[in-house]
């Protein structure tokens, strides 16, 4: 039998089938632009190809202390052990060389029982024997079931060493273990940022800001603030510089550039001729390769260590024609931070010119107000024809309401003529 032919014509089939199979166009996904400190305060840098790695044994307590919790935990425990075994295996070779092992074993099951006095150790007769002994010493538990005699200077000798070597294990790893519980970026987890970093308007001259604050109330001495910024730069004799770092000065009104972080500051920059954001409009600012590295430094009122937080603004975090809202209120006598709104910002008025182009022409920021006050007051005339138009129809509603439950008139007709007008 012939195969049936398609209903549908195979121009068509095969237009579909081309359509389908057709390459769609990749579109490459952004890269995300790599930064050196993390929004968490990390340094985005790896170290490769470092030849000298025994630079880090010269300084074993700090190479402990920067070990991640799972190493350190693996080398308390075997530094222990370690020892342990060493001197068991010393302790047992104390008692093979005096005969001890050998003159138990001679023993008959009675005389096992009793106490030799003769040997370096009592009761160290084997392996295990030797081992436990070796815990007793260094952690001086002392159970009493074997203890030293004076038959062996050599086995005090031993006990001396041991009692020595138990001290310095003991202080190093407590120590490193401190140390890590203590480190001064825990206390740097309570000290928060802004997610974003704002340019606006602050006095006349265009600023940029971002918002600092404490989660603790145990305050931060002596605090201080650093803002850098980090671009790649090139120099006229053409050699290239990825990190080129620069200060920028923060507007702080005391003279010793302390702030008092007992509740969320906005910290302030000025834009002005020593800035490198001078020359950079709102249009040139989604294109420039910079990040502004902001660093909080301080001692901590309970245990005097020195802290330090950082985090990192890119382009894209910096929102131009934004301020902070306002999040410190005073209730009853007390001021109340609400901490939902900590990055919380809003839209305002902002010339869209650098800093530059501002010194040079300020009318740019008076027609900006002047516009921004404009559509302000229009917006204000929408709002309140809205609520005239939505009152008026609420009125109109209610007139309609009203006379719907008005009750008609009726006239009954008698037959002689009569009119007798009721209402029901």
């Amino acid at each position: 039998m012939l195969a049936r032919k398609s209903i549908i014509p195979e121009e068509y089939v095969l237009a579909r089938i081309a359509a389908e199979n057709l390459r769609k166009p990749r579109i490459r996904d952004r890269l995300p632009r790599a930064r050196f400190i993390a929004k968490s305060g990390a340094c985005n840098l790896a170290h490769k190809n470092i030849r000298e790695q025994g630079r880090f044994l010269q300084d074993i307590f700090t190479t402990l202390v920067d070990l991640k919790w799972r190493h350190t935990l693996v080398i308390f425990t075997m530094s222990f052990l370690c020892s342990w075994l060493l001197f068991a295996i010393m302790w047992w070779l104390v008692a093979f060389a005096h005969g001890d092992i050998h003159a138990y074993m001679e023993k008959s099951g009675l005389e096992k029982n009793g106490v030799d006095s003769s040997a370096c150790v009592t009761n160290v007769r084997s392996f295990t024997s030797a081992f436990l002994f070796s815990i007793e010493v260094q952690v001086t538990i002392g159970f009493g079931g074997r203890m030293m005699t004076e038959e062996c200077p050599l086995a005090i000798t031993v006990l001396i060493l041991q009692n020595i070597v138990g001290l310095i294990i003991n202080a190093v790893m407590l120590g490193c273990i401190f140390m890590k519980t203590a480190q001064a970026h825990r206390r740097a987890e309570t000290l928060i940022f802004s997610r974003h970093a704002v340019i606006a308007v602050r006095n006349g001259r265009l600023c940029f800001m971002f918002r600092v604050g404490d989660l603790r109330k145990s305050m931060i001495i002596s605090a201080s603030v650093r803002i850098q910024v980090v671009k790649k730069t090139t120099t006229p004799e053409g050699e290239v510089v990825p990190i080129h770092q620069l200060d920028i000065p923060v507007d702080n009104p005391i003279e010793s550039n302390n702030i008092f972080l007992v509740a969320p500051l906005i910290i302030c920059h000025v834009i002005d001729k020593r800035s490198p954001l001078y020359e950079i409009s709102a249009t040139d600012l989604a294109t420039q390769d910079l990040e502004v590295i902001v660093i909080l430094e301080g001692v901590v009122e309970t245990t005097g260590i020195t802290t330090q937080a950082r985090t990192s603004y890119i382009a894209e975090e910096i929102q131009w024609g934004h301020r902070f809202v306002s999040i410190v209120t005073e209730e009853e006598g007390v001021y109340s931070v609400d901490y939902s709104k900590f990055g919380n910002t809003v839209k305002v008025a902002a010339p869209r010119c650098s800093a530059r182009e501002l010194d040079e022409k300020p009318s740019i920021l008076i027609q900006t107000l002047q516009k921004s006050e404009l559509s302000h007051q229009n917006s204000l005339r929408k709002r309140n024809s809205m609520r005239r138009n939505n009152s008026m129809r609420r009125n109109n509603s209610m007139r309609r309401n009203n006379s719907s439950l008005i009750v008609p008139k009726v006239q009954f007709i008698t037959p002689e003529g009569n009119q007798n007008a009721t209402e029901t």
